[in-house]
């Protein structure tokens, strides 16, 4: 789900009679087992259905085609993401607040990432590094699903731009550490 959110798209394929759906969600070539994750999440979830690799440029393109598509991501719709309503349908409310981590984790490997924060400090002699986990996305509904699963989570965030969440005390950091994993 929440690599969908951050990287995919459900559009028709062939002719609108036929009513079949494309799922696509774009994985960048330099983390290759985030391809291999997203193949099997989108696997679990259509195991019938044929789950197809397509390289484009500077990613692979992670396609499945059926039917169902617009059900389980109810979320699809016309235009941008950014531009229209985006809510989770209260069955996948359901899912994410038994477990938020796996949608965080979809969410931080599509539009977050864990760069080392360099501060100056204060006495204006040396600096001090710290990780911290950045979140962006032009969605404000897509950003209030993150932080309402962080805060089902009980970890803390900030939000530094207007569109970027930060993660940055220390125990909030290696909480998301044990579970959302370097990109591989």
């Amino acid at each position: 789900m929440g690599l969908y959110l951050g990287d995919g798209c459900i559009s028709p394929v062939s002719s609108p009679e036929k009513k079949v759906w494309a799922l696509r969600i774009a994985c960048a070539n330099a983390w290759p087992g985030l391809i291999d994750e997203c193949v099997g999440a989108v696997r679990a979830v259509r195991p019938d259905n044929r789950v197809r690799t397509i390289q484009r440029p500077g990613c692979v393109e992670v396609n499945s085609h059926s039917k169902h598509w617009p059900c389980l991501f109810p979320q699809h719709g016309p235009g941008r993401k950014h531009e229209r309503r985006i809510e989770l349908a209260a069955w996948q409310r359901e899912i994410v607040g038994a477990d938020p981590r796996p949608f965080v984790r979809g969410l931080l490997h599509s539009d977050g990432c864990r760069p080392t924060n360099r501060v100056r400090r204060p006495s204006g002699d040396g600096w001090y590094e710290y990780p911290r986990y950045l979140f962006t996305n032009v969605s404000a509904d897509i950003r209030d699903l993150y932080t309402e699963a962080l805060d089902l989570l009980g970890i803390p965030w900030k939000q530094n731009k207007p569109i970027e969440i930060s993660v940055a005390r220390r125990e909030a950091v290696a909480r998301l550490d044990g579970f959302v994993g370097p990109k591989h």
